[in-house]
């Protein structure tokens, strides 16, 4: 593994993982299709123990073909009370739902994203991941299901500032948040305001945030998104030209699904954004779920004064993805910000 701190640089580092084997930052492999160490969901699920937590969830287990309990992943009704089972059983969310045909996202998969950005912490604090309430987090598209400020606060007591253009889905989350106790305190909700600004006009000059988190709208266009959502469909057996299709599998509103130019526009654009607040972040991160993608982001990157760019390889199961993560602060406003923020933990 790579050292984590390189004298500065104006032009991004090669691809690389943060440094996992020192103390608390695990061990992944995901090149062999497997979560992240720490993530809570290896192996089968206990779907005894999960229906004895949410007996709801009963009405929608299945056998699969491979003689296993499962749910239908193409019914979004089973995937929304499927979470809300999981959130219970293993972080302790006893109230979660989202509106109808919102995105209900796949957790395994979200907690990785979580555990890969802690050990990127761990990477510059000489071994150990930054834990509690003096860690701040901005979750970019936060989305009514608020899936990432829960499993963060809840894994690492991290705060979180969650964000989205769309006024139902702040309500959505922040309906989540008042509703299960200790978690007002702990995560934030606002409006941008203005879908061209992703940073301005959100949060003051004086605020700080140890890392931003995105996934950001894979998609080019609506049509795009509905083939998408057939595809997904075909590959799960499920395809029915009598059936009227859902949105996708994992539902999904048009800001959550697609925007123009794609997940490459919106990186794009992320990017140039975060140079007009580089020194109030210390690692801004997107997932990027094209590798095609990867070119286009080193050179906006390389465009807008990176010091330090890292890629992050993840894995589950057959499927593969990736967050990129970049720094504007050099190796000396890396040691005082850790000195400044993180010198109790």
């Amino acid at each position: 593994m790579s050292s984590p701190t390189k004298r500065p640089s104006r032009k991004p580092s090669a691809p690389r993982s943060p440094a996992s084997a020192k103390p608390g930052a695990g061990k992944p492999d995901a090149a062999k299709g497997q979560l992240h160490p720490r993530n809570r969901h290896q192996g089968r699920y206990d779907f005894p123990a999960l229906i004895k937590a949410s007996p709801e969830l009963a009405a929608f287990v299945i056998i699969n073909p491979y003689g296993n309990e499962s749910i239908d992943f193409a019914n979004p009704a089973a995937v929304r009370v499927f979470n809300r089972a999981l959130l219970k059983q293993f972080y302790g969310i006893a109230h979660w739902d989202i509106p109808a045909d919102y995105l209900c996202p796949p957790i395994p998969g979200r907690a990785d994203y979580l555990h890969y950005l802690a050990d990127l912490l761990a990477s510059c604090n000489g071994g150990e991941i930054p834990r509690g309430a003096q860690v701040r987090a901005l979750d970019i598209g936060i989305g009514a299901n608020c899936i990432y400020p829960l499993l963060g606060n809840r894994e690492y007591a991290w705060q979180f500032l969650g964000s989205d253009i769309d006024p139902t889905a702040i309500a959505s989350a922040k309906a989540i948040v008042q509703s299960n106790p200790g978690l007002a305190g702990a995560i934030e909700l606002r409006q941008q305001p203005d879908s061209q600004h992703i940073f301005q006009g959100l949060f003051g000059t004086t605020e700080r945030f140890d890392l931003t988190l995105c996934n950001p709208p894979f998609h080019a266009s609506a049509e795009e998104a509905s083939s998408g959502s057939k595809r997904k469909w075909r590959n799960l057996g499920k395809l029915d030209p009598k059936r009227k299709l859902p949105v996708l599998n994992f539902g999904g509103q048009a800001a959550e699904l697609w925007c123009p130019g794609g997940e490459a526009a919106f990186v794009a654009r992320l990017i140039t954004q975060s140079a007009q607040h580089a020194q109030q972040v210390f690692w801004f991160t997107s997932l990027i779920s094209k590798a095609s993608n990867l070119p286009g982001v080193y050179s906006a990157l390389k465009q807008a004064g990176a010091l330090e760019v890292r890629t992050v390889e993840m894995a589950q199961g057959q499927k593969q993805s990736r967050f990129v993560a970049w720094t504007f602060l050099t190796p000396q406003q890396q040691q005082n910000w850790r000195q400044e923020r993180w010198k109790t933990l």
